[in-house]
């Protein structure tokens, strides 16, 4: 027969007392060895215990709270009247080696109890260990019942008896001591530590580098105060358990601390950072900060060994200590909302701070157009315009100044006053500019928020205003981005400890194309370093070139629709301009309308004539088309869903009226923005354009889908919202659950057959897993989470924390969301219950989040960019009076203006690291599962199993060691490769690169 997994877990042990006396002496017997009384009756009716015939008359519940809790025992004290046998059996009754009850208590105060024991004139004998220099104590209870006392707890052996010693070879330490010994020897202990400005996303990390830590067997210490508690020591260094970083997803700020030393920038102050580290058993450092406090870091690391001589030297450590401890592993990571460290694409923190910003900006938006106002808002970046660009966009900003790109004209100021007033005079009620507060102009003087209202309110005559946001910007819950971000590389952070080697130089950990990396820490803030040298050179294009290709992208895009001007230098000749339609295809997804609003901005300065298509394809069948203008779409930078109305219906069987009204409104290119319904449609249109020539013009696809489920891209516009939206509904269901100790809750989400929203969401939301369609659900795998739920909630009894489980609505044709809740709760044990809920359309709405309004913004302006050249290359008619065609062949010259039949005139813009990269859909056919209707290949999956682990699935969480396996995706930068990316050549690096039609 099959063994059979009972889940057992031990309840108590029953003590039975036959008389009032007896059961009295046995209740005080064990409360002066530490029991505590839970509760203790007087039943008024008597009761038969379970399977006797006795009665129960009193009873008493005590618990023993020991110092670890898995070692916590409770006993029930029953007076009873005995049943048929009534004869009771006291401790003189039998010998000491009766058949009873024995009950070993370990304590290391044996001494102590011993004095308990004569204090109470209750007999005893010892026993010494032949193992050690510790008695152990034999008694009886008032019952009868053995009762030990010994020093450890649980050794899961028979004591060996005094008399009879284990023959051991003299000198030869035991085999189970050699063991330990050499796993003590294995195991990494690793300090963490945040220093410098605090920044959210720092407490994930944390939390991914402690758990990590455990799962892969080290030793994790927290460091308190950063670099201070490292030169303090003492209680300010502690070793981290699992339980201590629970809750650390939803905190903004640092929960460990973080504050300025001035005592480590002296060596005397490193040294004593150096003596505490060594006699803490810390041999790597993960150091989350700044340049600065990365740059702090690593020059410890260049100092150790000498540190580590010296203190020998003066007695501080031992010889055995010292050479123990011959180098300090450094991993850095950066926490930072400046976004500033120039050799990675995001840094902890930046992305929750713009999310702080735009929520503080949007707020302000409502009441300048109440009052006709202008705003100056002042954002953090002292070197680095990451913050303020991105928020000129989210927001639609009429005016941005940054370090990196001071403005071109010395009379700056005259050339903002005509760009705000034209504004005005198109019909705008407000005006907005954004400043960093490191922001200058070309002879590097200041531009001072102050100083711009005054010019606004002097030149202008302008109601104007002004707000700093300042420390509001750090503060908050971290984003759901960011959580991803410092959890990811937290657990990389542990990984790279573990490749390491004495030779390896400290690592950072970054993210450069959608990857994550390690780089040499040294390189990557000299480089940081050079982007202030190079402003204070007044060499702004190589500042400029030092920032992510992206950044420059993004503020080329950013200067060409902030502002309306009819006598746009931007607008082109005549023959030369388009009629351009947008369409909405597929269910709504944060971002669409702001594509839409960046698209139509740059098409008016550009002169082209953009098209709006209400209600998706059904509305360009009945020709529901109409030219949208400047002030039309000035608001829906911030609109959620779809302002020209979007559905899921496919052109396909009305083709012929899609091409009439085509033809009919004039449309040279066709811009369509949507999920997996818009790829088909698309699709559909590109294979028959041999029977319709009107589909023979340019159609660019922005996929827009919640699921992220369409080929070609790697994020669509929506999924970073959807994300968010799911994170924050966990936030506030995991406090329910955790206010009622013992719940868990199934959450579904949306995705359709796309796991990446419950992977995603899983991951920065603390899911304790997930259920995705990838990987299916069945009974074993209920059978395992239900069995770690289980054993997490019997040793967290009595402080037990609220859990999540995210379940994609199409993980399984059987297990619904209701019934894997169901079973959750069918075989809870009685632990803990279980919950449902479905968050439904909430993920499709919403204000965008500000990530997916800056993707819309790049890829509208790059759409426009793609479908203008197309048209352009399209508009070419040969001279071909001359040519002789086949009968069933027309010349160019009778088709229309533009007239485009070439496969790649038909694209996907794509997100594919920080690059954006259009792919004929005909060429993503291939890489589709049409029936499932997602991609073949995915770049998400690979970071699946962080979840089950960081959550405890397969991880012996006292003792270190997992059995879920991971596997490391971050790539390794050299310093070479980061002086090609950043240099003076190409900034292309084969290793980070991915195939425009495999995204794995």
């Amino acid at each position: 027969m099959d063994s059979l997994n009972l889940n057992l877990a031990f309840s108590h042990v029953a003590l039975v007392a036959t008389s009032a006396d007896l059961f009295q002496k046995t209740v005080e017997f064990y409360l002066d060895f530490g029991f505590s009384t839970v509760r203790q009756i007087t039943h008024t009716v008597p009761r038969k215990d379970i399977a006797h015939t006795s009665t129960v008359i009193s009873e008493a519940w005590l618990h023993l709270f020991a110092c670890r809790p898995e070692n916590n025992v409770t006993l029930r004290i029953i007076h009873s009247d005995g049943g048929e046998n009534k004869e009771p059996k006291t401790a003189t009754s039998g010998d000491s080696r009766s058949n009873g009850i024995r009950i070993c208590l370990a304590t290391p105060e044996i001494e102590d109890a011993k004095k308990i024991l004569e204090q109470n004139n209750t007999s005893f004998t010892t026993h010494p260990d032949a193992e050690s220099n510790d008695d152990r104590i034999a008694t009886h209870d008032p019952l009868g019942n053995e009762v030990f006392f010994i020093t450890q707890p649980n050794t899961f052996s028979i004591p060996s008896s005094p008399e009879v010693k284990p023959m051991r070879a003299h000198g030869t330490p035991p085999a189970e001591d050699l063991d330990l010994l050499a796993e003590a020897t294995k195991r990494k202990s690793i300090g963490i530590l945040t220093s410098g400005g605090d920044a959210q996303g720092m407490n994930p990390c944390v939390r991914a580098v402690v758990r990590m830590a455990i799962a892969r067997s080290c030793r994790p210490f927290l460091i308190y105060e950063g670099y201070q508690g490292l030169v303090d020591g003492g209680d300010k260094i502690k070793e981290a358990t699992w339980t201590d970083v629970s809750g650390f997803l939803t905190l903004g700020g640092t929960m460990i601390g973080t504050a300025r030393c001035k005592e480590f920038r002296d060596l005397e102050g490193r040294r004593k950072g150096v003596r505490n580290l060594i006699k803490h058993g810390i041999d790597a450092l993960v150091v989350i900060g700044g340049d600065g406090s990365l740059t702090g870091a690593d020059r410890l690391r260049a100092e150790w060994p000498d540190h580590v001589a010296q203190l020998e030297k003066a007695g501080e450590i031992t010889a055995e200590e010292a050479a123990g401890h011959g180098t300090l592993m450094i991993v850095g990571m950066v926490g930072s909302i400046d976004n500033d460290l120039a050799s990675t694409d995001m840094t902890i923190g930046a992305c929750s701070a713009l999310e702080r910003i735009c929520e503080s900006v949007d707020a302000i938006l409502s009441t300048a157009m109440s009052h006709q106002r202008a705003f100056v808002v002042e954002v953090m970046g002292r070197h680095c315009g990451w913050l303020a660009l991105n928020a000129a966009i989210s927001t639609g900003a009429d005016y941005l100044f940054i370090p990196e790109a001071p403005p071109s004209k010395a009379d700056w100021e005259a050339a903002m006053c005509r760009t705000l007033k034209a504004s005005r005079d198109a019909g705008k009620r407000t005006s907005l500019v954004i400043v960093a507060e490191g922001a200058l102009d070309k002879n590097l003087k200041p531009i001072r928020a102050d100083y711009i209202r005054e010019i606004l309110a002097t030149r202008l005559g302008y109601d104007t205003r002004v707000t700093i946001l300042g420390h509001v910007q750090r503060g908050g819950a971290p984003a759901h981005f960011d959580r991803f971000l410092g959890t990811m590389q937290g657990a990389e952070a542990v990984e790279a400890i573990l490749r390491a080697t004495p030779e390896t130089p400290s690592p950072v950990i970054g993210m450069l194309e959608n990857k994550i990396t390690t780089q040499p820490l040294k390189e990557a803030i000299e480089l940081t370093g050079q982007v202030a040298q190079a402003i204070e050179r007044r060499d702004f294009a190589r500042a400029m070139q030092l920032r992510s290709q992206s950044f420059a992208n993004q503020l080329q895009s950013y200067k060409e629709i902030a502002s309306y001007n009819s006598d746009s230098k931007m607008r082109l000749p005549e023959n030369k301009r388009l009629r351009i339609a947008i369409l909405h295809a597929g269910a709504p997804a944060g971002g669409m309308n702001t594509a839409t609003r960046s698209a139509v901005r740059l098409c008016i300065n550009r002169g082209h004539t953009p098209l709006g298509v209400h209600n998706g394809f059904p509305g360009l069948m009945r020709g529901e088309l109409s030219e949208l203008d400047w002030l039309t779409v000035d608001g829906w930078t911030i609109a959620g869903g779809s302002k020209l109305g979007t559905n899921r219906d496919q052109p396909t069987p009305q083709l012929g009226a899609v091409a009439y009204q085509l033809q009919k409104h004039n449309i040279h290119a066709l811009m369509v923005i949507g999920g997996f319904e818009a790829y088909t449609a698309v699709l559909a249109l590109a294979r028959n354009r041999s029977q319709y020539p009107a589909f023979n013009i340019p159609i660019a696809l922005i996929p827009a889908t919640v699921s992220n489920n369409v080929p070609g891209t790697e994020f669509s516009l929506g999924s970073d919202t959807a994300a968010n939206v799911i994170v924050q509904a966990s936030d506030m269901i995991k406090q329910s659950a955790s206010s009622n100790r013992r719940r868990v809750f199934v959450i579904e989400v949306q995705g359709g057959n796309c796991g990446f929203l419950a992977v995603m969401a899983g991951i920065s939301g603390g899911s304790t897993t997930v259920y995705t369609p990838e990987e299916g659900v069945d009974l074993t795998r209920l059978q395992r989470d239900i069995a770690h739920l289980r054993s997490r909630y019997i040793k967290e009894l009595g402080r037990s924390e609220g859990r999540v489980t995210l379940c994609n609505e199409n993980a399984s044709k059987t297990y619904s969301t209701d019934m894997i809740a169901r079973i959750y709760d069918a075989e809870s044990g009685g632990f803990y219950g279980a919950r449902t809920a479905v968050l439904g359309h909430l993920q499709q709405g919403g204000t965008p989040s500000p990530l997916d309004r800056c993707r819309a913004n790049t890829m509208a302006i790059e759409s426009v960019n793609w479908l203008q050249a197309k048209c352009w290359d399209a508009m070419h008619v040969p001279n071909e009076d001359n040519v002789r065609l086949p009968a069933d062949r027309l010349k160019r010259k009778y088709f229309p203006r533009v007239f485009d039949t070439s496969r790649d005139s038909v694209g996907l813009l794509g997100v594919i690291g920080s690059e954006l990269r259009f792919t004929p859909v005909e060429d993503l056919v291939q890489h589709t599962d049409f029936v499932r209707r997602v991609p073949h290949a995915v770049w998400w999956h690979a970071s699946r199993q962080l979840i089950d682990i960081l959550s405890g699935v397969g991880v012996d969480i006292e003792k270190g060691g997992c059995t879920t396996e991971y596997k490391s995706c971050a790539i390794d930068l050299t310093a070479e490769d980061l002086m090609r990316l950043y240099g003076h050549q190409n900034r292309r690096l084969s290793k980070l690169a991915t195939p425009a039609n495999v995204l794995s």
